[in-house]
């Protein structure tokens, strides 16, 4: 794949597999695929297999961004981290420095506005707002009927006009999506919201079978959490005989312990004996 070179927000030369450009012109052309990495680790995993899209909350950001320093990151921004207007564009903007492709917020319109006007690219959040999901009556499927569905074109057309670029769908009838993504011209990352969103998310533990209650709309495609389970055994077993070992004396042995040069070790006893050392 080309990689696009781009300046960051932080004034740093770069390369990237996607610009957010690229993203608008792809929309309604071509699946993506998305995941959230939280460690340095697991980005340049993502990054090896070619996952297009990446987001982080912005404290994960320069591990991640260290891991895939050539794709596109959005930089998540926590609710209850960054609480005031001014706490929220320091944030924004601090991420943007550090090298995240947008920023991402599931506030209100306004800080939605804010962010944009300021140049930066803003993911925003539509459908289920899981912290917010007091306000649907809880975590449930949005528009599974035709009025609720007309209701959520609505906040797409909200968040166009607050100047999102973006917008994570979450836990939306796979046809109300279908429906409204050829009339948005917001970037769709879905989440359990079917198939026709620009952009496929699902979360890392999820895909990897990390999760011990994972959501209805995840799949596994590993089984990681067995392989914890049995690491977790090895490490017990290990640290249990490395004890025993050491009560017994089988640990350390000549193996594992170094000598003295020939015949110093007799010459040392000499030494002591003829001028002692230590108080009697």
């Amino acid at each position: 794949m080309t990689r696009r070179r781009i300046y960051t927000y932080g004034g740093r030369p770069a390369r990237r597999n996607f610009t957010v450009a690229d993203l608008i012109a792809l929309k309604g052309t071509v699946r993506l695929c998305q995941t959230c990495p939280a460690t340095e680790e697991e980005a340049a995993a993502c990054e090896a297999v070619g996952i297009d899209v990446l987001n982080t909350s912005d404290a994960d950001l320069p591990a991640v961004r260290a891991g895939a320093p050539e794709t596109f990151i959005i930089a998540d921004l926590p609710m209850t981290a960054h609480r005031t207007p001014d706490d929220i564009m320091r944030a924004a903007v601090r991420a943007a420095e550090i090298g995240a492709d947008a920023v991402y917020t599931p506030r209100s319109l306004r800080m939605v506005e804010m962010l944009a006007k300021e140049g930066l690219a803003v993911q925003g959040h539509l459908g289920l707002v899981p912290r917010l999901s007091t306000r649907r009556g809880g975590l449930r499927i949005v528009g599974k009927t035709a009025e609720e569905a007309v209701e959520l074109a609505e906040d797409f057309r909200r968040l166009e006009d607050a100047g999102a670029y973006a917008a994570e769908v979450e836990c939306v009838a796979a046809e109300a999506l279908a429906a409204i993504n050829p009339l948005t011209k917001l970037v769709t990352h879905s989440i359990g919201a079917g198939s026709a969103g620009d952009v496929i998310f699902m979360f890392l533990v999820d895909i990897c079978g990390e999760s011990d209650r994972p959501p209805g709309h995840a799949k596994a495609f590993a089984d990681l959490n067995s392989i914890r389970a049995h690491l977790a055994v090895e490490r017990r077993r290990a640290l249990s005989e490395y004890r025993h070992a050491v009560i017994t004396g089988a640990y350390p042995d000549a193996a594992t312990s170094v000598s003295m040069l020939p015949n110093e070790h007799q010459r040392l006893l000499e030494a002591l004996d003829a001028r002692p050392v230590f108080n009697t």
